[in-house]
């Protein structure tokens, strides 16, 4: 099966070594050619433009920072649907090429785009993945996926080579929804987060000793185990950016808003990350959020003994999907 990648940044570099190292036959392309230079090197093609890789790929996928650069990609002249057009809709076994948009993207957009796609002659799913850089690295991240049932089985043995949890979540959007909510909920994990370790340091609590008590409590959470590892060696780094958190708090408002929701809490995590990314610059890692709260009270939330990056040391498992219980 011959797969196209568009978007090798953070998490689609590491995607997209996945599938190399999985026996994928990989054609690659970014805007900035030396992104592909290590995929390159381990046997991967390069793709002169999306449309000439949609000409021969029997999967395309996309991992792109917005709608706007999906859009861009999917519609430009040489875009993928103009590659897809071009081959009439066939595909190996005759069964359409699909496209997989593993972006963090707007439901209502995906959903425009699917149709585009169909149009064109090919079959479309949209599959973000959750759990992190580190796991992405590994093969170990979790994946939505949204599209009709046959779609998805013509897909798993794909995203199995990228991820160990595959769900699939229903008709092509609905990935997207629950991607923006479940980044939604790390938002709101990460800044209150931010409040308990900074008020345990003030209360007199040794900080290794509070990440602990968080750990094996029910305060516990995936936010924690990683993020708070981070912050607490004052890297900061989970390879996450400020303004990615305001774009992924913009697109869950416009879900819950299309959805009728009055929400509460969205609107201060946008405050407060509105402002922390005003202060501190957009391209700041997301767990400096803390800095407000550092700055405001006088102290440091540091503590020994933690990792300045996360890594996966989780061994690779063939993915496999995660059935939904309805007992």
């Amino acid at each position: 099966m011959r797969v196209g990648f568009i978007g090798l940044g953070n998490v689609g570099s590491k995607l997209a070594g996945s599938l190399l190292r999985n026996g994928f036959d990989l054609v690659v392309r970014d805007l900035d050619r030396s992104a592909a230079t290590a995929l390159e090197a381990a046997g991967a093609g390069w793709a002169g433009s999306p449309a000439e890789m949609a000409e021969d790929a029997d999967m395309v996928i996309t991992c792109l920072p917005s709608p706007a650069a999906s859009a861009a990609v999917m519609e430009d002249d040489d875009g993928i649907l103009a590659g897809l057009a071009a081959r009439a809709g066939r595909g190996t076994g005759g069964e359409p090429p699909i496209w997989a948009e593993m972006s963090t993207t707007d439901e209502a957009e995906v959903r425009r785009l699917a149709a585009l796609v169909t149009e064109a002659g090919g079959a479309a799913v949209d599959c973000p993945v959750s759990g992190g850089c580190h796991r992405a690295a590994t093969g170990n991240i979790s994946i939505f996926a949204g599209c009709d049932r046959p779609t998805f089985e013509r897909a798993l043995p794909v995203l199995t080579a990228m991820g160990r949890n595959i769900l699939h979540a229903g008709p092509i959007g609905s990935a997207s929804i629950l991607k923006v909510v479940t980044n939604y909920l790390a938002t709101a994990n990460l800044v209150s987060l931010c409040e308990a370790l900074v008020t345990s340091k003030l209360a007199g609590i040794d900080l290794n000793t509070a990440y602990e008590a968080i750990r094996i409590s029910s305060g516990n959470s995936f936010v924690h185990e990683t993020e708070s590892q981070v912050m607490l060696n004052g890297s900061r780094d989970i390879n996450f950016t400020m303004d990615l958190v305001q774009k992924d708090l913009s697109l869950f408002a416009a879900v819950a808003e299309r959805a009728g929701v009055p929400l509460e809490l969205s609107p201060v995590l946008i405050d407060v990350f509105d402002d922390a990314a005003a202060r501190y610059g957009s391209r700041e890692w997301s767990p400096n959020v803390v800095r407000r709260l550092e700055e405001a009270t006088g102290v440091s939330v540091l503590a020994p003994g933690f990792p300045a990056q996360m890594i996966d040391d989780e061994p690779e498992v063939p993915g496999s999907e995660v059935i939904v219980s309805r007992s």
